[in-house]
């Protein structure tokens, strides 16, 4: 079990932006060494730049698409040879398509796929073996609340983020029965301040504006917020890690309610429309004035370690 990050080897996906450039940043303030991957150049370069006046020891990034088994595979190699070995890999990178499943293309669901499921699968075949020579290897796999529940028009995601949960939580019981000390955790986040959904598809029948303010009005939780507990969770070996009120409450509502959920979710559907099952959020007058912290686009905030 990963106590601390300093000196670990870190590898993230998605690390351009949302949860991935939070979890790099956190880790840099940390000192971990940094293995960061994104296909977005400029975004990654960004990162990159932030995480290294944090106090990351070492960082290495790479332009890489993860729906590229090929090269992720070379990927993985390379960073155990750079680096010397791999501490901690987290499978982050994610896109969003909204559609319904009629008028859904073929291509846009193979894409979403490509990225959401054969990413984490082939990060995680990768670098299994270069976890399992750390003496305290752990493997982290990002999936969703919509894993949890089916939402209207998210078919593809949540086909995909359903796909991650059973095979995340298939190779823990595998890494556990083989004594490979390679702990894992599925992680899913609820509503959280990123740009997916600004940088998603949708198809005709949805009109990608209302989709992106639907989004941002359901997403309570930073990018940074969501780092700090996903890194909480690999501190303490949880099995999965809820990110955001939000998450918990889904988990236990489902469990709970089984079928009886599914008409409700068609309830709120119909309220609020696609991508959410928050309400809209209430205007509430503030007790004091004082000053209000500001995010950026990605969720993010100073101090990065502040709680």
């Amino acid at each position: 079990m990963i106590r601390e990050f300093t000196g670990r080897v870190c590898v993230v996906t998605g690390a351009g932006s949302g949860i991935g450039r939070a979890l790099a940043h956190e880790l840099a303030a940390h000192g971990a060494r940094l293995a960061l991957a994104d296909v977005d150049a400029a975004g990654l370069a960004e990162t990159r730049e932030r995480a290294a006046r944090m106090g990351a020891r070492e960082i290495h990034t790479e332009v890489l698409d993860v729906a590229d088994r090929a090269a992720v595979s070379a990927w993985a190699d390379a960073t155990a040879e750079r680096f010397g070995g791999v501490d901690l890999v987290v499978n982050n990178a994610g896109v969003s398509l909204t559609a319904d499943v009629e008028e859904m293309s073929w291509d846009d669901f193979e894409w979403l796929m490509g990225v959401n499921f054969w990413g984490v699968a082939y990060g995680t075949k990768a670098f299994l073996p270069h976890l399992r020579r750390s003496r305290e290897g752990h493997l982290v796999n990002i999936s969703s609340v919509f894993g949890l529940f089916g939402v209207p028009s998210q078919s593809a995601y949540c086909a995909a983020k359903y796909a991650v949960r059973g095979f995340t939580e298939s190779v823990r019981q595998e890494m556990r029965l083989s004594g490979s000390g390679v702990a894992v955790t599925t992680v899913h986040p609820g509503g959280i301040k990123t740009n997916i959904v600004r940088n998603s598809r949708t198809s005709g029948a949805h009109d990608r504006d209302k989709v992106t303010a639907l989004h941002d009005s359901a997403s309570r939780t930073s990018a940074q917020r969501a780092a700090r507990i996903i890194l909480r969770g690999v501190r303490r070996g949880r099995a999965r890690v809820y990110v955001g009120a939000d998450a918990t409450a889904i988990d236990v509502g489902s469990r709970l309610l089984g079928s009886v959920f599914e008409p409700l979710v068609r309830v709120v559907s119909k309220r609020t429309g696609p991508t959410t099952l928050a309400p809209a959020p209430r205007t509430v007058r503030a007790k004091a004035p004082g000053p209000v912290p500001t995010l950026s686009p990605d969720g993010y905030s100073n101090p990065v370690t502040g709680g």
